[in-house]
């Protein structure tokens, strides 16, 4: 392989996307590996008509609450697919882990901590097994790439109105201290590593109140790799052009 593309997109409902014909446009770009998050489906669900171009494999981990979450994965490079139970323990069809050429692939839909205490502790568990995952993983001799809805924006640049947001699951200190702790173990946000300390780039945005045409969004889906691809990255963004769901896609170039 030379340059490898990766697009990550939450979709809010594949069958919702497919309606408005919002996933067409990957009919025209080269992406090497398609992460879909919160599809909403089960594998006969899904439109066979979401896009034209024809992926040699794919992986739909759905989830056992009907109508909820769900990841897909869609690729023409030859792997091996896993469900991940040790970290989804409740089966709520959020990762698809996909092994290639000595790297481990993730794409997940971390959960959202919103709804009530119990849950946000239940996120707080569930970022845990996943770093203990992945460096096991990576002790093991190999690279990580994960990619999704992390439901954290990071930093105060990471999202419109930080102060307001403080006491907001999704910005809340544990959260955000996470993803420090995520990156002291030696995996790099990418979007930063390439864009710096660019502002006002958001990869997610309310229905309520026009926020996405005011730009009133949060950065909380992303691309991070082990930091011995570093070399190997080439280019990431935000495709916040994209219309179809409240998050837009977020892409990753790496030249593996």
């Amino acid at each position: 392989m030379a340059k490898t593309t990766f697009i990550s997109w939450n979709v809010n409902g594949i069958r919702a996307v497919e309606k408005k014909e919002a996933l067409r446009w990957i009919d025209e770009e080269k992406v090497d590996f398609l992460g879909l998050q919160e599809i909403k489906a089960e594998a006969d669900q899904i439109p066979e008509s979401i896009f034209n171009k024809h992926y040699k494999f794919n992986s739909i981990n759905s989830s056992s609450k009907k109508g909820q979450s769900g990841v897909a994965l869609y690729t023409d490079v030859k792997g091996e697919a896993f469900l991940c139970e040790e970290v989804d323990i409740l089966d709520e069809g959020r990762i698809n882990e996909y092994h290639f050429n000595n790297i481990a692939y993730f794409n997940v839909y971390f959960p959202n901590g919103q709804r009530n205490d119990e849950r946000l502790v239940y996120k707080m568990a569930f970022y845990e097994r996943f770093l203990t995952h992945i460096n096991t993983l990576r002790n093991k001799g190999m690279s990580i790439i994960v990619c999704g809805d992390v439901n954290t924006a990071h930093k105060a640049e990471d999202l419109a109105r930080p102060k307001a947001n403080e006491k907001t699951s999704g910005f809340l200190p544990q959260e955000r201290a996470w993803i420090d702790k995520l990156i002291e173990n030696g995996y790099i946000d990418t979007f930063r590593y390439v864009k710096g300390e660019e502002t006002e780039r958001y990869s997610w945005w309310s229905y309520r109140a026009g926020a996405r045409g005011n730009n009133v969004g949060w950065r909380i889906d992303y691309f991070f790799v082990s930091d011995d691809l570093k070399e190997k990255i080439v280019d990431a963004d935000i495709l916040d052009n994209i219309m179809g769901s409240d998050h837009c896609p977020v892409k990753l170039v790496l030249d593996i």
